[in-house]
């Protein structure tokens, strides 16, 4: 049915409809747009569902009923008190069975609120960042909370899961700076607490972590996963152990722990998810183990505090924005089992000064080291058949790359624009690919044998040497004490022992 926005032109004598189909948009039994007491509302059968807030704020009680409409209020719909700063406290009643998603975010003066024991659901961001919430009792009907449904509520300084609850999303109560406790009732058939921190009900997994607990935490050794944005938002948080029964690290399991210094990744550990310590700025040292054969996606975003990271060699590819914009990051030793550098992998550091790419990389991303202008040389394995656009875009103080091998099959644009004045590319002089004066519109010089060098290590004491001690350069073969390793190209390169 079209919307009539006013009597006029009807033809006369034509049928009379119900005035709530005439003054706003139906849809079969459907009305909305209708206001009472400054609370916006739609009916939809019997079912009335409150849509928006015009009032006053300060102390408001939503009713069970509206005179004139037939039906109970059911629902406290999509974004209804959105932005609501006036409103201090809400009473709502028991006719209500479920809380969308937005109704009460960014009530920035909202103390207080009764939700009646009637409530099944609380949806995505229901009360997001409600700063001045102190206290949200949750009844004993509710089943679900929704994504992000706390998020933010810095004043917030506790919280009862009830036994009914059975699903809670994540980042429900990240953010909340003040929270001391999440406790769950002791016969809820899917959580379980312990010393405030919330568990599923085996303890295998850490569901979430309080942001206004202890500075210093210990997980479990029941625990065989940190659960997805399990300490999001924790920027109080400087320390944590993980035990060696963790096999994996979720997505954004410590997202935005600011006050984080230290690491310590149990060799237990597979999988860390995406994210999983993006924002990390105060991390500082970072052990990752053997074990692990995945990192997610921007793994490590953020951590400017890093300023050095060993690759372990479980691991072959290094994913798209794994270490992007950990500008504190000087040296990265990546190992002969990577076999691709990713998308924006280290965009961004901008005080790293050594990289060496080991034999086996055969793909270097977009973008993959663009911004790192504390480089000044970059040896290219023979290895490498594919550079992709931007690769070493704006390395500022880059003057020279060293290619080992053939010509690259495939070469993007930018790979070296707005390097260091001067930037030359040297290749081997027996090389295929290559031109010269220039290639690929970049200054290019072969070379011969002679520029290439070799490295021989003594190893000491004798008691270390007769004990099996061996050294590598750049991630290669291990080799015994007196060894030489030849055809190295010029620039730095990393000796590991």
């Amino acid at each position: 049915m079209k919307r009539l926005s006013s009597l006029a032109g009807l033809a006369a004598g034509a049928k009379l409809v119900p005035a709530c189909l005439i003054a706003f948009f139906c849809l079969s039994r459907l009305c909305v747009g209708q206001t009472y007491n400054g609370l916006s509302y739609s009916v939809s059968g019997t079912d009335i569902t409150i849509t928006g807030y015009t009032g006053p704020g300060g102390v408001v009680t939503v009713p069970s009923t509206i005179p004139g409409v037939s039906g109970t209020v059911t629902s406290i719909g999509d974004s209804a008190f959105y932005g609501c700063s006036g409103l201090t406290s809400v009473a709502i009643p028991d006719s209500v069975t479920s809380i969308a998603g937005d109704a009460f975010a960014y009530c920035s003066s909202l103390t207080s609120v009764t939700i009646p024991n009637s409530v099944t659901s609380i949806g995505n961001f229901a009360f997001a960042f409600c700063s001045s919430l102190t206290n949200a009792t949750i009844p004993d009907s509710v089943a679900s909370i929704g994504d992000s449904a706390f998020y933010g509520c810095s004043g917030l300084t506790s919280v009862a899961i009830p036994d009914s609850v059975t699903s809670i999303a994540g980042d429900a109560f990240a953010f909340c700076s003040s929270l001391s406790a999440i406790t769950a009732g002791t016969q809820n058939s899917a959580y379980a607490s312990l010393s405030g921190v919330l568990f599923n009900k085996s303890r295998s997994t850490l569901i979430a972590y309080p942001g206004g607990n202890s500075r210093t935490y210990s997980i479990p050794s029941t625990v065989t996963s940190v659960g997805e944005e399990a300490f999001d938002g924790c920027s109080g948080l400087t320390n944590v152990t993980i035990p060696n029964s963790v096999t994996s690290i979720g997505f954004e399991a410590f997202y935005g722990c600011s006050g984080l210094t230290t690491v310590i990744i149990p060799s237990s550990v597979t999988n860390i998810g995406e994210e999983a310590f993006c924002g990390c700025s105060g991390l500082t040292s970072l052990i990752i183990p053997d074990s692990l054969t995945s990192i997610g996606v921007a793994a490590f975003d953020g951590c400017s505090g890093l300023a050095s990271v060993t690759i372990p060699n479980s691991l072959t590819n290094i994913v798209e924005e794994a270490f992007i914009d950990c500008s504190g990051l000087t040296s990265v030793t990546i190992p002969n089992s990577v076999i691709s550098i990713g998308d924006n992998a280290f965009r961004g550091c901008f005080g790293l000064t050594n990289v060496t790419i080991p034999g086996s990389v055969t793909s270097i991303g977009d973008q993959a080291f663009e911004g790192c202008q504390g480089l000044t040389n970059v040896t290219i394995p023979s290895s490498v058949t594919s550079i992709v656009a931007g690769a070493f875009y704006y390395c500022s103080n880059l003057t020279s790359a060293y290619f080992q091998g053939n010509a690259p099959a495939s070469f993007g644009n930018q790979v070296f624009d707005l390097d260091a004045a001067g930037f030359t590319l040297y290749y081997p002089a027996n090389a295929t690919g290559f031109t010269t004066p220039a290639w690929n519109g970049y200054p290019a010089l072969p070379y011969s044998g002679s520029l290439l060098g070799s490295l021989q290590v003594t190893l000491a004491p004798a008691g270390a040497v007769s004990a099996g001690a061996q050294w590598q350069v750049d991630g290669g073969a291990w080799q015994s004490s007196g060894a030489t390793v030849s055809g190295l190209a010029p620039g730095s390169h990393t000796v590991a022992f």
